[in-house]
């Protein structure tokens, strides 16, 4: 198995991290007596059950709420979730269930009261979507698979049938995307699951065989966890345009999305602010005015491109296959397209009987139904007690190792640092707020990580989490994976650069900081830049128009408080938007106007600037009779 980038790079590391039926597609079902849709939906549900359990460490059950704002609905929506507990059958993950509006905002608090009548709460899978791809591949190589990353096909190698005398597909030629070195891999089949570029693999075979893929971006944004209870999603099934947006718990955080609009391929996707903006607004319709929802709390945002195919086989070639297709060209090349992260087990089966069949391999019947994931065996839930007893980790930690490596998280554990403090003993972590340790980036090369990237995005899930915090960590990530690897110091700019610039167009990073220059105007009343002019100015001793590191620095000191000049640099250069070495009061004002609008919700300079000047209002001058009368 080769893959030209990393493990799961591409769509299934961007996906909405559910494993599910598919409410909408039993719905369908249901509406048009469609029995395709529901024998999709029954087999996806049998795949969640068995997903659940082959990597309980990486999936969990989750409930998701369907607040319901016009009594009709309620009876109708109840019916047709309870078809869905129907159709699951013993693979039911628990019962849905309907609430009351007092209920219903007890257990989710931010959402809008107006004209609520209720809810109803139904039970799918979650599961942390690049961790389980890796988990796949670890597996398929403790059982003999050959897999390699960064391995690139260049061209399918082809002989003549002896009994027909037709080219047939007898292997491919690779290219080693790190050395740049080529060979050949013979094969008695080859199989195409290239997901979005299903087409260009089908070209290679046969450069005339018309497209099937039809691709779709989905995108999705990252804000605060706050914005949705620990363990409760939310289903909004009709937005302004037609879709379905999910608005759930994830990792700490919150995910809300998805998109739907026709795209180009290309193996570096951007999120756009037009969908972010969209998405944004579906989220405010169903979220109480009490919160307000601020373009600067989205953390990170990506877009996946979703393979939707047409049916190569079918007399109708311009209606989408919802389901997967597997196809079989004239020279033997094995396509399959199509389907969904939750049904991958069942697609692998049903293409490898169509590989045995058609290429007549001797095979015996699937295992795979129940074969536990790489570190599912031996997970427990209370494994995490185990890893702060016998290693002296943070609690946070500890059940983060057991949720990301399973029963691996020991040998994690067993490459921790000690911290030096009384308390963790073991396990420096790589930013202060979330509970990654700089050992998990040597376990990472172990785990067939070779660039920054791979560490951030996919080893650890700190870019898709928070594109702050990941580039802050990543000069320590480049560091480790440097020594460990033995790179060059050209070779680790080299990583740092590539990386940033993967955070910067293609987790959100862009759109982000884009917020602040983008708002060139100042919307604020006379009597607020009064205020920030008075503030800034606290800093801007001598009225040059500017303030400084230095600046900053002198003032912090009066205040006893004391800041890194390499963090005060970085604090002050997210606002310094000509990267001119200092922050003009035009800047600050339009930062301040920017926070004021929502767009900006997390400035390091205009927190601290508040903060500074409350402690100097505080201070105050000393009076003559706290003197002792001037003594």
């Amino acid at each position: 198995m080769v893959e030209r980038s990393d493990f799961s790079s591409g769509t299934s590391s961007r996906s909405t991290k559910l494993i599910h039926g598919g409410v909408r597609y039993l719905q369908k079902a249901i509406m048009k007596l469609d029995y395709e849709q529901y024998m999709m939906v029954k087999e996806a549900l049998h795949e969640r059950a068995n997903l659940l359990d082959i990597a309980p460490h990486l999936s969990a059950p989750l409930p998701i709420m369907l607040p319901v704002y016009k009594w009709w609905q309620l009876p109708y929506y109840w019916a047709g979730i309870k078809m869905y507990d129907v159709v699951a059958g013993s693979h039911c993950l628990k019962s849905s269930y309907v609430l009351s509006k007092s209920k219903a905002l007890e257990l989710f608090p931010m959402l809008k009261k107006d004209k609520l009548v209720g809810a109803i709460v139904y039970y799918d899978g979650q599961h942390n979507d690049a961790r389980m791809n890796l988990a796949i591949a670890l597996s398929a190589a403790r059982h003999g698979a050959a897999i390699a990353n960064y391995t690139e096909v260049v061209h399918l190698l082809k002989k003549p049938d002896p009994q027909t005398g037709q080219e047939k597909v007898c292997g491919a030629r690779c290219r080693d995307m790190i050395t740049g070195q080529e060979f050949d891999v013979r094969a008695k089949c080859v199989i195409n699951a290239t997901g979005p570029f299903t087409d260009s693999l089908r070209k290679m075979d046969n450069q005339k065989t018309p497209n099937i893929c039809q691709p779709s971006a989905g995108v999705h944004i990252v804000i605060p966890g706050y914005y949705s209870p620990d363990n409760m999603g939310l289903l909004d099934p009709a937005t302004s345009d037609g879709r379905v947006i999910f608005f759930l718990p994830w990792e700490k955080m919150t995910i809300a999305g998805t998109t739907d609009t026709p795209t180009e391929v290309t193996a570096h996707p951007i999120p756009m602010e037009d969908d972010i903006n969209f998405i944004l607004n579906e989220v405010r319709n169903y979220l109480s005015p009490d919160v307000e929802v601020r373009r600067g709390d989205v953390l990170a945002a990506w877009s996946g491109i979703r393979p939707l195919v047409t049916d190569p086989n079918s007399k109708d070639t311009q209606s989408i296959c919802r389901n997967h297709i597997v196809n079989i060209s004239d020279s033997g090349l094995v396509t399959i397209a199509g389907g969904k992260w939750t049904t991958y087990r069942s697609m692998a089966e049903e293409t490898l009987d169509a590989a045995i069949k058609a290429h007549n391999l001797s095979a015996g019947p699937s295992r795979t139904v129940g074969l536990m994931l790489e570190g599912g065996k031996d997970w427990t839930p209370t494994l995490y007690i185990r890893l702060v007893q016998d290693y002296g980790l943070e609690n946070e930690v500890a059940q983060h190792l057991a949720a990301t490596y399973g029963g691996r998280a020991f040998e994690v554990a067993k490459m921790a640092h000690v911290t030096g403090k009384r308390w963790p003993i073991l396990g420096k972590r790589l930013v202060s707020e979330f509970p990654y340790i700089e050992s998990e980036v040597q376990y990472a090369i172990k785990e067939y990580a070779c660039t920054a990237i791979d560490v951030i995005a996919r080893r650890t899930r700190l870019g898709f989490l928070n594109v702050q915090a990941a580039d802050e960590a990543l000069p320590r990530i480049v560091e480790i994976m440097g020594k460990e690897l033995q790179w060059t110091e050209q070779k680790k700019k080299e990583e740092l650069e590539a990386a940033q610039k993967f955070l910067h167009l293609e987790m959100g990073y862009k759109a982000r900081s884009e917020q602040l220059s983008k708002t060139s105007e100042i919307s604020l009343n006379a009597q607020e830049v009064a205020r920030y002019k008075k503030r800034f100015y606290k800093f801007d001793k001598e009225s040059k128009g500017f303030i400084t590191t230095l600046d900053v620095q002198q003032v912090l000191e009066r205040l006893n408080i004391q800041i890194d000049e390499d963090a005060l640099h970085e604090i002050l250069n997210e606002v310094d938007l000509n990267k001119n070495g200092q922050v003009e009061l035009d800047e600050f004002l339009q930062l301040m106007s920017a926070v004021q609008r929502g767009q900006i919700s997390d400035s390091r300079l205009a927190i601290l600037m508040k903060t500074v000047e409350e402690g100097l209002d505080l201070r105050g001058p000393v009076t003559v009779d706290r003197s002792g009368g001037g003594f």
